[in-house]
């Protein structure tokens, strides 16, 4: 991974910094993502010190707001001719139904929507890559059905609910973008990344959970293995291919997905 620059969103803590610290360890080049200024710089200073690599930098957005999404694409833009690897990690659990700043239930906002427009915002960046891979953290957890008139929690709002339907979406999302990458070198593929024992965790499910370093191994995988080289849309865990929900493969409820989320964000589709 010799200076191959990725990008790990929600990287201060969690299984994010686990899979940052991974990566820097194999010598990329690492963006930390986090939502405040000061936190994503000591988290950069504490993985250079960690591993010895100093090829880090940072970004900052609020993902629950989609303007400052947009920024921290153009600042990357800015500054970088490429991202060979899109890890699409942040998550959150709300027990109460909150509203972001642009009018989204905030679990949704966060866990998918971010996912949806930053990497629709980076994807010309990340064709300029000739490694080019889009990872997508979602969880075995995710929902069995999709309910579109309840994506914003408008009928029902329960946190395990929310959290399950958001990461459907992952899912769906990676499955309908890999469609339409097919006969590019793009690939996109999502991942559970197993129980792990993160804060998350500790607010939604109670305690217990595996180690960060556990955590971390599917997305590392999934970033750097040439064995999933030239493998897109599909679901991992364990490092292993599985089948996800049967609801995830219904291509007319991926292409509805879609179109929602591009309602929802007023953008072009990547093309």
């Amino acid at each position: 991974m010799d200076d191959k620059i990725v990008l790990v969103t929600g990287s201060t803590d969690g299984i994010g910094k686990q899979t940052a610290i991974d990566l820097c360890r194999l010598r990329a080049k690492v963006i930390v993502h986090g939502r405040n200024e000061q936190k994503a710089k000591e988290t950069m200073e504490d993985i250079a010190r960690q591993t010895g690599n100093q090829n880090l930098d940072y970004v900052k957005a609020d993902l629950a707001s989609m303007d400052q999404i947009r920024n921290m694409a153009e600042e990357i833009k800015s500054k970088y001719d490429r991202i060979d690897v899109l890890i699409n990690n942040a998550g959150v659990f709300m027990n109460r139904r909150e509203l972001s700043q642009d009018g989204f239930e905030m679990t949704f906002a966060v866990n998918h929507i971010s996912y949806f427009l930053l990497t629709g915002l980076l994807l010309d960046l990340i064709k300029k890559s000739d490694y080019a891979r889009i990872v997508n953290v979602a969880s075995m957890a995710h929902a069995s059905s999709l309910d579109f008139d309840n994506l914003n929690g408008e009928k029902y709002f329960e946190g395990y609910d929310a959290y399950s339907r958001s990461k459907l979406c992952n899912i769906l999302f990676t499955y309908k973008l890999a469609r339409m990458l097919k006969g590019t070198h793009v690939t996109i593929n999502a991942l559970h990344p197993g129980v792990i024992s993160t804060k998350l965790l500790h607010k939604g499910f109670g305690g217990g959970g595996s180690t960060l370093s556990q955590g971390s191994e599917t997305s590392v995988f999934l970033a750097t293995s040439c064995e999933v080289g030239e493998i897109s849309g599909k679901y991992f865990s364990n490092s292993r291919m599985v089948n996800s929900s049967k609801v995830s493969y219904d291509v007319s409820i991926q292409d509805e997905l879609w179109n929602k989320c591009e309602e929802y964000i007023k953008m072009k589709s990547p093309e």
